[in-house]
């Protein structure tokens, strides 16, 4: 069940200007146990929200990483999203009608910023884990360089600490796509949805890859020249299911977030920043991943310390940490038991 968190008071953000409130939407899972010591913390991806049940598949389940009846699991939903935090189509009370086009510029900065409000509301001073894959790997870390004694563990999965020009290209095509739409701007929480849906087709490739495509996407045996590729049928119907759930407002405001992110920014670069995580940290990369290589992945465990590095052998690319459950809880399981 969602629930919903109130801040009454002015949530100023990181480029000066200021949400007049803010509510928060969130999911939590199991009991927190008698002494407060059993949080964990998951941030969620791009589109994901804050039920990380329904899009995680197999993690919040018994004998899992993250088991309920062991941990008590907290997701919030991030600003600017879809599902029942501020986004583009709260009210604006200077106007009193949705934001639309009009929302600010939010920063990965002020996710975490409303992330340690929420957790100050649920009393939860010390957090066990905090666990952030792809664009919640980008919170986990923020939200980590500026309260690096508020956690005990530190789980990164496919993600880096800083927006790289790969990124952000990737997402500059998928505003190109949007701004296509001439509809996008009218004052419609369907507006740009055309633009959207290709918006989503593109993103698919960078999540999925050539290995990906290939090993899910091939044309059966009976195809003949004229028929549909699966391949295109795919895409169309991904990107019309987003449309289905999403609005194109909402994606533009968290591809310029996910294209603000620098935990070096004003903490004297991005190496500095890491230096102040003293958790057990540990970094997962996906062996076909072309968002998040393992490369970069092995960059980031070597410059936090004391963190080791994992991969996961797979051929569905950034989309392997949805994919391959059991890999991902061979490796995180032991990680979240093991004693401190």
């Amino acid at each position: 069940m969602t629930r919903h968190f109130h801040h009454d008071r002015p949530f100023r953000l990181e480029s000066g200007e200021t949400l007049d409130r803010l509510e928060i939407a969130y999911h939590t899972y199991g009991r927190i146990n008698a002494d407060r010591s059993n949080a964990v913390w998951v941030c969620h991806a791009l589109t994901a929200d804050s039920d990380v049940a329904g899009w995680w598949p197999h993690t919040v389940e018994a004998g899992r990483f993250l088991d309920p009846e062991r941990w008590f699991v907290v997701c919030a939903n991030i600003i600017g999203s879809h599902y029942g935090t501020t986004g583009p189509l709260s009210e604006n009370r200077a106007t009193g009608k949705p934001y639309y086009n009009d929302f600010p510029l939010v920063t990965i900065r002020d996710m975490a910023r409303a992330h340690s409000l929420l957790a100050d509301h649920l009393g939860l001073g010390r957090i066990n884990a905090l666990v952030g894959s792809s664009v919640g790997g980008f919170q986990a870390l923020e939200w980590i360089a500026e309260e690096p004694d508020r956690f005990d563990r530190l789980i990164l999965i496919a993600t880096d600490a800083k927006a790289s020009p790969w990124t952000i290209a990737i997402d500059e095509t998928q505003r190109m796509a949007i701004l296509a739409d001439k509809t996008y701007g009218e004052p419609s929480p369907d507006a740009g949805s055309a633009g959207l849906a290709a918006a989503r087709a593109i993103g698919l490739l960078s999540y999925r890859g050539g290995s990906g495509y290939n090993a899910s996407q091939k044309d059966h045996a009976r195809y003949a020249p004229g028929d549909e590729h699966r391949a295109c049928t795919y895409q169309r119907y991904q990107g019309e299911k987003l449309c289905r759930r999403f609005n194109a407002y909402s994606y533009m405001s968290i591809l310029n977030s996910f294209d603000t992110h620098d935990i070096g920014r004003g903490r004297g670069g991005v190496k500095a920043a890491l230096s102040r995580v003293r958790t057990d940290a540990i970094v997962i990369g996906i062996s076909s991943d072309i968002i998040f290589t393992p490369a970069e992945m092995k960059e980031l465990a070597s410059v936090i310390p004391g963190a080791c590095y994992e991969e996961i052998d797979s051929e569905f690319g950034h989309d392997g940490f949805l994919v391959e459950h059991e890999s991902l809880n061979n490796i995180l399981y032991p990680f979240m038991t093991k004693p401190q």
